[in-house]
């Protein structure tokens, strides 16, 4: 089983301790987790002041055009992972996320976690969903994916990368208060970094607040915002 995960530990729903009912996520993806997964992308060059917001999970026909207004107002490039069943529900969404310019992935079909599911059965699912998506770059849901799966991928996919991340905004979990959602992860994020936002409706009250936070305060600093090329 793959260690590479958001969500690394979930405690049961009915735990006592409370503590233990959070998920346990990393803002920041330590060096020697990537170095577990060399065949997977999780950061890009770092030379130039540019980072690379990507968004999970959508389209949603409310959320994801309130990203794409914000991204908007700086000129910003991004990149979205789509789920299958939500483009097939909000074609007009989908369409207009593609008429924006912004790199859009794969996001399997149903949003499944390759750690639970059989190795035929992920694969079948990330091509299911590209039948709509039609991309080369694809993101594991929860960054639950094993190493068989991997392989199998670049088998029947030779030309699909696989995009983690170096930079989790957190933004889908419910214990953090919007308010403060980028100020944790603000001093962690460096040139190059992949940043994880969700156009979903339970991260959307963080996101919603964090996104312009971050946008504001890095393109004061000079940075550009640039899509995943696919």
């Amino acid at each position: 089983m793959s260690f590479i995960a958001p969500h690394y530990h979930k405690a049961k729903q009915h735990s006592i301790i409370r503590f233990l009912k959070r998920d346990r996520y990393w803002i920041k993806t330590p060096g020697w987790l990537k170095k577990l997964y060399p065949g997977c992308i999780w950061d890009m060059p770092k030379e130039e002041k540019i980072l690379y917001l990507s968004f999970d999970d959508g389209p949603h026909p409310t959320i994801t055009p309130f990203v794409l207004n914000e991204l908007s107002k700086y000129q910003a490039s991004a990149s979205f992972f789509c789920i299958g069943d939500n483009v097939l529900k909000h074609p007009a969404t989908f369409e207009l996320l593609k008429q924006s310019g912004h790199t859009i992935g794969n996001h399997t079909q149903q949003h499944i976690n390759g750690w639970k599911s059989s190795d035929k059965y992920y694969i079948e699912n990330i091509i299911k969903a590209n039948e709509s998506i039609q991309s080369t770059l694809f993101r594991p849901p929860y960054g639950r994916i094993k190493k068989s799966q991997i392989k199998l991928l670049k088998q029947e996919m030779p030309d699909m990368k696989i995009i983690m991340w170096n930079i989790l905004a957190g933004d889908w979990d419910a214990e953090i208060a919007p308010e403060i959602c980028f100020e944790r992860m603000k001093n962690k994020i460096k040139s190059g970094d992949i940043i994880v936002f969700h156009d979903s409706e339970k991260a959307a009250p963080r996101m919603q607040v964090a996104l312009p936070q971050l946008l504001a305060h890095f393109s004061t600093m000079g940075y550009q915002f640039k899509k995943i090329k696919d």
